[in-house]
């Protein structure tokens, strides 16, 4: 099977000739750029080459089309033009980072100096205006700065919560033309689209990174506390923001078709470590109807398969999870309360594709030795990937500070699964 066929036969729940793997495809499996830099350094030499930071708030770095070869990694990736603080991937600058990786970050992306010896980085790279991320000093990726205006319960309009949603404009669509070009001369590559404007109450968008003057409610806490005490007011921006994601979801059905295998709808979190962050009442009654609005029109429009992305505990989610249309669930937090790999793939592996779950970044690939990388990786392949539905992936993204060896020895474990 090439890389395509690979994919398709895995969401197809038909089991393929190895396991399909993605790295680097998405915002949520990609790998820091430390590593990828390492990754490449090991593989292919070139001490020159600058790996490209193609996600800044999370500083992960590029898998391109030669490091994904020598990986055997199947999957490749289409994301929204702009990132998460507005900037745009073009016109590439050399950066260090905290831990001495060189590598090239996009123009727009404008740090200054914070207190603590750590950077502020900007909207839009526009540093007139006061921060929207932090990296401390040392760190690997930035927070986010709340910038909560005061709250007035009389004047409180859902349209400040809806100013980041819109129609795809004339940059978009250039910027997608140039995808289709992009995945069309990959055509042995599975894909994977980034689907802009369907994160509902995702809390890594609330706070607006990219927004120089973001109105209405940004504040994390507040956000969470919002879903309780004014549902209606989160109805309301779900039901614009879900006016627009239809329409614009009409343009990119039409622009990519069957280019494109998978569709990435959320990365909102449902579960912590522990448990649900919220309840899964609360799920049925202000997400899952517009969860299930975006996963009917994407399956009566085309082939695609629907990808949910959400953190920790979602056990008692996944029943919804299913009836509101997902196909694919992502990241499999096994380390997490009733996330255990075995009871996953025997209830829910006939109608959920497992993307993820393949090594525990917290803990394993991070802290373990080699050894214990090599172990885990193997048995998670064993049982998620038998009879097919299954992508590997780590558990999130590959953090910055994890020993290079480690990553080799679940390189290593992947390959060796095949034979």
């Amino acid at each position: 099977m090439n890389s395509r066929e690979r994919l398709q036969a895995t969401l197809n729940h038909r089991q393929p000739d190895r396991v399909c793997v993605d790295f680097g495809a998405t915002f949520v499996t990609g790998i820091h750029v430390s590593v990828v830099h390492q990754l490449r350094q090991r593989l292919l030499g070139r001490s020159d080459f600058r790996v490209k930071v193609i996600e800044p708030y999370q500083m992960l770095g590029e898998v391109d089309d030669e490091l994904r070869a020598a990986l055997g990694i199947d999957v490749v990736g289409v994301a929204p033009r702009l990132s998460l603080f507005g900037t745009e991937s073009r016109d590439w600058k050399p950066f260090t980072t905290f831990d001495g990786t060189p590598c090239l970050v996009p123009g727009a992306f404008n740090l200054t100096p914070a207190p603590d010896g750590g950077w502020y980085i900007h909207p839009e790279g526009d540093t007139r205006v006061g921060p929207s991320g932090h990296m401390p000093e040392g760190a690997y990726f930035f927070d986010a700065v709340i910038r909560q205006p005061p709250i007035d319960e009389a004047k409180l309009d859902p349209a400040d919560n809806c100013e980041e949603f819109g129609p795809l404009s004339e940059a978009d669509l250039a910027h997608y033309r140039a995808k289709r070009q992009w995945l069309a001369e990959r055509p042995d590559a599975g894909s994977i689209l980034v689907v802009p404007g369907t994160g509902f109450g995702d809390i890594a968008l609330v706070p607006a990174m990219w927004l120089k003057q973001p109105k209405g409610i940004r504040d994390v806490a507040e956000w969470y506390m919002t879903t309780k005490t004014r549902p209606d007011y989160v109805r309301a921006i779900f039901e614009k923001q879900c006016e627009y994601a239809l329409q614009n979801l009409e343009t990119l059905v039409g622009l990519f078709g069957d280019l494109i295998q998978v569709a990435l709808i959320t990365g909102t979190d449902f579960g912590t470590q522990r448990g649900p962050f919220i309840a899964v009442q609360s799920y049925r009654d202000l997400f899952k109807p517009f969860h299930r609005r975006i996963n009917d029109f994407i399956h009566r429009r085309t082939k695609w398969k629907t990808f949910i992305h959400s953190c920790g505990s979602v056990y008692q989610f996944i029943p919804d999870f299913i009836d509101a249309g997902f196909d694919v669930l992502n990241p499999v937090q096994c380390s997490a309360v009733d996330m255990e790999p075995r009871r996953l793939k025997r209830e829910f592996g006939q109608d959920l594709v497992f993307w993820g779950g393949g090594v525990d970044t917290q803990q394993t690939i991070a802290r373990g030795t080699p050894e214990q990388v090599y172990r885990e990786v193997r048995e998670r392949i064993d049982i998620f990937n038998a009879g097919g539905g299954y992508v590997f992936d780590a558990i999130h993204n590959v953090q910055g500070n994890t020993p290079i060896e480690n990553v080799e020895a679940m390189f290593k474990a992947i390959r060796e699964s095949a034979q």
